[in-house]
């Protein structure tokens, strides 16, 4: 789904029709970029960008046409029937993952019944597909920093061994800077490692340094935590 305003693609060959949906639309939340599309050109649904479809079943010749062309482009899609049927039928289109609601427009006999229930469906479908897209991006949002969790616990964790290591270089450049005889690049050089080891060692203090603060704050939160569930329990 789109992070702005949603899409919804009308399929009529009525112009009336989709000024009956458009018009009744609810008017509480945000309102969706209608596009109509003519009816015959139901084909053209694949690769398409929309959020949801509308469709007018005013031909029976062509309703398994137009059924079949909703589930092949995997989006939730209403459609609305002319013919005296059930109120509304609900199918999954369980290849392709897309929702089918088949919506009777002789509902309850009111001349403009279909477009408001058609209306109050359509934006909770809406509503639901935004819902669905935002918790898509908390998990990837969630695996990603749980990764990055892993990754730090990890250099947290080996710090030690990457100190002692440190200390085995550091110790052993040191120890080459004072060589007699050794040419001065060689000495260079041996300094250069030293120098390195040290600048390692202090980064690995401050992943140390971090260890800390992220403890102290996590027992902050926790006793604020406490301190609220202590506040309402009071209340």
């Amino acid at each position: 789904m789109t992070t702005g305003r949603p899409t919804v693609l009308i399929l009529s060959n009525d112009s009336a029709f989709a000024r009956e949906l458009a018009s009744h639309w609810p008017t509480d939340g945000t309102l969706p970029e209608f596009t109509v599309l003519e009816g015959s050109l139901f084909r053209d649904l694949i690769g398409s960008h929309y959020d949801l479809a509308i469709a007018d079943a005013a031909s029976r010749k062509s309703d398994s046409e137009l059924k079949q062309a909703l589930a092949s482009a995997a989006k939730p899609a209403i459609l609305i029937q002319t013919e005296p049927a059930a109120e509304i039928a609900r199918s999954e289109f369980t290849d392709t993952g897309g929702t089918l609601i088949e919506l009777n427009a002789t509902l309850h006999g009111e001349p403009q019944s279909w477009a408001v229930v058609a209306g109050v469906l359509g934006r909770e479908i809406l509503r639901r597909a935004h819902a669905e897209a935002c918790a898509r991006e908390s998990e990837l949002r969630c695996a990603a920093a749980q990764a990055d969790a892993t990754l730090g616990r990890y250099m947290v964790e080996m710090r030690h061994n990457v100190n002692n290591a440190l200390t085995s270089v550091l110790g052993n450049a040191e120890l080459l800077t004072l060589e007699p005889g050794l040419p001065a690049s060689a000495i260079a050089e041996a300094d250069t490692v030293r120098n390195m080891a040290l600048r390692l060692h202090e980064i690995f203090q401050r992943f140390s340094s971090i260890e800390k603060e992220l403890s102290v704050a996590a027992r902050e939160a926790d006793k604020k935590a406490a301190q609220a569930r202590v506040a309402g329990i009071g209340t």
